[in-house]
């Protein structure tokens, strides 16, 4: 298991392009349908959880994927996994930075892997809304999540806040009802 655990990071570390968000929609896929290790709503609480924590959301995920499979040795192999192939090229192409210079080529490459992290990332989004959004409220507190934060330019930490606090008073009042 641990060794399938590494194994697992590792790939995805070494093929996932656009950083952690991009790496959703392939972590999903991983995780729910080919090893069905988690179901779709504990992967909506895994990326929550996640994204919500300090630091790299990708590190994050190997972490407590690893964890809840194998404890802390788990979680210790499978963010190795996930760092190591990043390290790796980063290494690498800080070596041959100087010899690509400005290099047309490269630089037309780097705009096609952006293209590409930019559709993960929108794949990502959706594939987590179809899970997330189950009603008029959770859709109302995405709608005024994303405005709060992309229009307004509301401070994330807030409106996460905001948002724990809703759930929990909305949780209350359907508790009280029933």
């Amino acid at each position: 298991m641990l060794l399938e655990l590494f194994v697992t990071f590792f790939k995805l570390g070494l093929f996932t392009i656009g950083g952690g968000v991009a790496m959703i929609p392939i972590l999903r896929d991983k995780m729910v349908n080919e090893k069905q290790w988690f179901t779709d709503e504990e992967m909506v609480d895994l990326f929550a959880v996640c994204q919500g924590l300090p630091g790299v959301i990708a590190i994050n995920m190997a972490t407590y994927v690893g964890f809840k499979r194998r404890g802390f040795l788990g979680s210790l192999v499978s963010t190795v996994g996930v760092i190591l192939p990043s390290f790796v090229i980063i290494l690498l192409i800080a070596q041959g930075l100087a010899a690509i210079g400005d290099n047309p080529i490269i630089m037309g490459a780097l705009g096609g892997l952006r293209a590409a992290a930019v559709g993960l990332i929108i794949v990502a989004v959706w594939q987590v809304a179809r899970t997330v959004m189950k009603g008029p409220v959770a859709t109302a507190g995405a709608v005024l999540s994303f405005v709060l934060i992309a229009f307004l330019h509301v401070n994330v930490a807030y409106v996460v806040l905001a948002a724990l606090i809703a759930g929990i008073v909305i949780d209350k009042v359907r508790g009280q009802a029933q």
